[in-house]
């Protein structure tokens, strides 16, 4: 049975294996994009049906392609950012094949090159990107067992409120993911607490600029590195309803009941951290802290933007803030249903290659695995906060396609020098 080869095999198509496309064929590299599902498929089947994104479309997207029914400083719901990379695929003239899994990835033993065994046969590649994103696997910690008699489910299979059965919720996880769904659930009648753990809580906007444009000019989106205990920080973002800032105090008027780190359970007893005050009071801090730098960019450059103080107005503690609950009783507080709002681990079980470490994390710098020919795309602060983000994974996928021509053009020349050197030998002995 013969085995196909191309130079390049791109594993995913979602926006990163989308972008990865682009760039390996403006350079001319010869590739093939490999996906399980259908091309951004984690966007319809693996998110709520409110959802859109949490960026304006203006900042969104790729370069070469605006959203078609979104206004620019609207947020594209989520099929619509799935019908775009379709469509942009389209466009370039991607080589996706859809409905092909991706089993395993083994160095070729004595040759260049790796064996990829698939689910329509085996495919022989000189490169490997592994496109397929931060959000691999959902993960929420064994707490509450199943004969608890409670319905739980990870962010990623809650689609809307009438999923749930009839009684409250406890949302696990103050996210942009864990406070958007929670604040759905609050507006469709049910009784809600809502796990808040430490987070950073920009301005949906300020000044008349949306936060996404003060991180650009402030030069966040480009930091290489995170601060001290920032990587894995939360940041209560949303773009529902037009956008707007995420305030927990507003949330808890309205009639959700705020609680800390949830911490256990037994014996129907929820224990959550006295936590609460520090991790609100952290998120304001983070908000004021960018509010002053927007002002002072401001003041510094002579912007003619209005100014905004009421931005910087905090409201009174609620009760749950003042008096938190480190201990909840589930069936007394009516609660039926726990969602994980509790974030994804990446899962690369399928490439059997010497590039993790001893916690399975990829090595790589900006992307370019310890391994040569191995390559990831789409991994938080790959090269800076914003790669895992729409626009930031294309700028990192022109990096990695460089490095893959470039590769390239030195085997080229290895090749052809051997050839030279064979007719000169040749021609010696002739």
């Amino acid at each position: 049975m013969s085995v196909e080869t191309v130079d390049t095999l791109v594993v995913g198509a979602g926006q990163a294996g989308v972008a990865m496309s682009e760039h390996l064929s403006k350079c001319g590299v010869p590739h093939l994009v490999l996906e399980r599902h259908r091309i951004a498929e984690r966007w319809r089947s693996e998110r709520w049906d409110s959802l859109v994104a949490n960026g304006p479309a203006w900042h969104d997207r790729f370069p070469g392609m605006e959203f078609p029914r979104t206004d620019a400083d609207g947020f594209a719901p989520k099929e619509e950012v799935a019908d775009y990379f379709v469509a942009y695929a389209e466009k370039i003239g991607a080589p996706i094949r859809c409905g092909v899994e991706v089993k395993e990835v083994r160095r070729n033993v004595g040759r260049a090159g790796f064996r990829v065994e698939t689910s329509q046969g085996v495919i022989e590649a000189r490169n490997v990107v592994a496109a397929t994103g931060p959000f691999q696997r959902p993960v929420w910690p064994n707490l509450v067992p199943e004969t608890a008699g409670l319905m739980q489910m990870h962010s990623n299979n809650y689609r809307n409120p009438g999923q749930l059965p009839e009684g409250a919720v406890l949302v696990v996880g103050a996210g942009s993911s864990g406070v958007q769904i929670a604040d759905e659930l609050l507006r469709a009648g049910k009784r809600v607490y809502l796990s808040v753990g430490p987070h950073d809580r920009p301005p949906r906007a300020y000044r008349g600029r949306d936060f996404c444009w003060w991180l650009g000019v402030l030069g966040k989106w480009d930091m290489e590195t995170p601060g001290p205990g920032t990587e894995h920080v939360t940041i209560a973002v949303s773009g529902a309803r037009g956008g707007e800032t995420i305030d927990f105090r507003r949330l808890a008027q309205q009639g959700m009941t705020l609680v800390g780190l949830t911490e256990s359970y037994k014996d129907g007893l929820m224990r959550f951290a006295p936590d609460l005050g520090k991790n609100v009071a952290r998120g304001d801090a983070n908000l004021m802290s960018l509010l002053d730098e927007a002002d002072a960019y401001v003041a510094r450059n002579g912007i003619d933007l209005p100014e905004e103080p009421e931005a910087r107005t905090i409201g009174p503690d609620p009760d749950c803030l003042k008096n938190p609950i480190l201990e909840l009783d589930i069936k007394e507080a009516g609660i039926t249903s726990i969602i994980w709002a509790t974030g994804y681990a990446v899962d690369y079980g399928w490439l059997k290659v010497d590039a993790f470490d001893e916690k399975g994390r990829p090595k790589h710098q900006r992307g370019v695995s310890a391994e040569p020919g191995i390559y990831f795309l789409g991994l938080p602060w790959q090269s800076r906060r914003g790669s895992s983000f729409i626009w930031g994974v294309w700028h990192d996928a022109k990096h990695l396609a460089d490095r893959i021509s470039t590769q390239g053009k030195y085997l080229a020349y290895h090749a052809a020098a051997n050839r030279k050197d064979a007719d000169l030998a040749r021609a010696a002995n002739g």
